[in-house]
């Protein structure tokens, strides 16, 4: 047996051939991402004449993350920010003028567009909330496509609050109150009024309601609800009595949705192109299952899955629902994307968005459950390296971040890297992770640098009685709560890892919690107000303070590196440039990495190359794996 040959970091980290396809809302185009002067742009193609594709947009600065297909074919829309800022402005692209230069229809400075999505029964326009006023509060606005002409419909209530448009333009509210409850009101048009008509319990929410959708009438709202029990089901609540009934649920599963960008979620439910009718759902354990709650497109499902033995991802049809572009979630196999037409049954590969990359090199990632000293289950992924014995290896604990998110089956190039240099990969989904039942992200309130933590040594200690894993030649690696928790590994229980890399992570709660955007502050008091504290209550903080890895410098003696975007406003670049400060005051060496040119997160190829690269290295150097120079 022997290990495959090294990857090089820019097969795995540059820029992928194509990715992110959808067809057109007519079936006759597809539109993706590809590269355009080494980043990544939107391109269009036709799919059946044979044509060249077509580079639509040409940003030189910042690759595209998304975009949006309109409902005139003739402009697309996507959303781009500044160097990883957040404030994400709203572009319109002329696919009719070959050439045109792409407008900012939102071009209010340190302000950002969210929630874009087509204004009811009204074509050629958009609602979207923007903070361009003040920038704690969401306006609801609506735009004209065509003219860029921007309409203010409503006014924030106030910070953390905003409007929703129901039936015949009727306002509804939907925010967190002061509890923390999510509540969703009608306004008297009459009186300016509210009236609440559903209140869903907060606590059950960390990250804010877990869905909320429109129904395409109007008159009710589909809301991701564990009311009564542990997982979270899709129930509709009607807007005008309040009135909440089950639509669909899974007895072991919950809804899944996850967050590609601030910009983007992906939501559970699978909606008709043309009339917005619910279609699926989506629920996630181990991998992935989808209800087909409509018999065409349970028709149409049963052939997707054939062309694949990933699970389905990204997901579109033509406005008749016979023309699918379809994208597979994969461990190996990233998001191969095909073509399907229902109506003849011709399926074709488009592309892999990687053709350097062979899946029969790569890694398999396998679910494991491993069990916490208090008994609780970990739900978790174990992949071990391709050709060599899994027996006393190196390992990266590699711990997602949110915490309120999940690590979920499918193509990580981060655990393929680390597999191909002959490293165990380990991946837990600790208490505070969302998708496995309340109970298991409530075991996470007080828990920060405690069970939580607790979780993440029962994990190695698991893989080390396994004989996975040599103790002595065990790191840790996260990013955001992942590098808090690297921070957490090397501060409070430095004998056991031989190693830290910490991105974007916290050394600091209570600075953490002050510094986060305005905007975002409302709806901290489900999540960090709840699970950690108040920074502005001394008790609170003095607790912050004996979590936070920025009270334990003197103890830390891991080698660590670490990395930050200079424009993150998430966690702020003094949560990494004072850690980083104190350690060296000490004299204690830091590989520390800013790239001025991202936020939190990185996005251009050249960064994330170069991030990957040095922490290659840095494995290496103190885990004795192999890398590549």
């Amino acid at each position: 047996m022997a290990l495959p040959d090294l990857i090089p970091v820019e097969d795995l980290f540059g820029p992928p051939a194509r990715t992110n396809a959808s067809i057109s809302p007519d079936g006759t185009r597809i539109a993706f991402l590809a590269p355009w002067k080494n980043r990544l742009n939107v391109w269009i193609e036709d799919l059946d004449a044979g044509s060249e594709p077509r580079c639509v947009t040409a940003d030189e600065t910042r690759s595209v993350q998304g975009y949006l297909w309109t409902d005139d074919p003739r402009w697309l829309l996507y959303l781009q920010d500044d160097g990883g800022d957040e404030n994400y402005h709203l572009h319109r692209v002329d696919l009719d003028t070959p050439g045109a230069a792409a407008v900012d229809l939102t071009p209010f400075l340190g302000a950002g567009a969210v929630g874009v999505q087509p204004s009811p029964g009204r074509p050629g326009k958009v609602t979207l909330y923007l903070n361009a006023r003040t920038p704690a509060e969401l306006d609801l606005h609506e735009l004209d496509i065509a003219t860029g002409e921007l309409t203010l419909v409503a006014q924030s209530p106030s910070p953390g609050k905003s409007w929703f448009q129901g039936r015949d333009g009727e306002l509804l509210a939907a925010a967190v109150n002061a509890d923390g409850d999510f509540e969703i009101a009608r306004r008297d048009p009459a009186t300016g009024d509210l009236r609440t008509l559903r209140t869903l319990d907060g606590a059950d929410y960390p990250v804010g309601v877990y869905l909320a959708q429109l129904t395409p009438d109007r008159t009710g709202m589909w809301v991701g609800s564990s009311r009564g029990g542990d997982r979270v089901r899709l129930v509709r609540i009607d807007l005008a009595t309040g009135e909440e009934t089950e639509v669909d649920g899974h007895p072991d599963l919950e809804l899944s949705v996850s967050l590609r960008t601030a910009a983007a979620v992906d939501s559970p439910l699978i909606l008709d192109r043309a009339t917005g009718e619910l279609l699926g759902t989506r629920y996630l354990g181990d991998r992935q299952v989808i209800h087909a709650l409509d018999p065409h497109f349970a028709e149409v499902l049963a052939n997707l899955e054939d062309l694949s033995e990933g699970d389905v991802g990204d997901l579109s049809s033509d406005t008749t629902g016979q023309r699918w572009v379809v994208g597979f979630a994969h461990d190996r196999d990233p998001e191969a994307t095909y073509f399907y037409d229902h109506t003849t049954g011709e399926s074709r590969l488009l592309f892999r968005p990687h053709p350097r990359l062979d899946p029969g090199a790569m890694a398999p990632m396998t679910p494991v459950t491993i069990t916490a000293r208090d008994g609780l289950s970990l739900p978790s992924y174990l992949t071990l390296p391709v050709g060599v014995e899994p027996s006393g290896l190196p390992m990266v604990l590699l711990v997602h971040g949110g915490p309120w998110a999940r690590d979920a089956w499918g193509f990580n190039p981060t655990v393929q890297l680390l597999a191909n240099r002959g490293y165990a990969v380990l991946q837990v989904n600790f208490r505070g992770s969302t998708g496995f039942g309340k109970a298991h992200t409530q075991a996470a309130i007080g828990e920060f640098a405690g069970k939580m933590h607790d979780d993440l040594i029962d994990a190695v200690d698991w893989a080390v009685a396994r004989g996975y894993a040599d103790p002595d030649r065990v790191a840790i690696f996260g990013t955001s709560y992942g590098g808090y928790a690297a921070l957490v590994g090397a501060a409070f229980t430095p004998d056991r890892f031989a190693a830290a890399v910490d991105v974007v992570g916290i050394s600091d709660l209570a600075n953490f919690m002050r510094t986060v955007p305005e905007a975002a502050k409302p709806l901290l008091i489900n999540n960090w107000y709840r699970y950690i504290g108040d920074p502005e209550v001394p008790g609170e903080e003095a607790d912050m303070l004996a979590r936070s890895p920025i009270s334990r410098v003197d103890d830390i003696r891991t080698p660590l590196m670490v990395v930050q975007g200079a424009n993150d406003v998430r966690v702020v670049q003094a949560e990494s440039d004072n850690i980083v400060a104190a350690l060296r005051a000490r004299g204690v060496e830091v590989d520390y990495t800013v790239f001025p040119d991202e936020g939190h997160g990185f996005v251009n190829p050249e960064n994330k190359i170069a991030f990957h690269r040095a922490a290659d290295r840095f494995l290496a150097r103190h885990l004795g794996g192999r890398h590549r120079d």
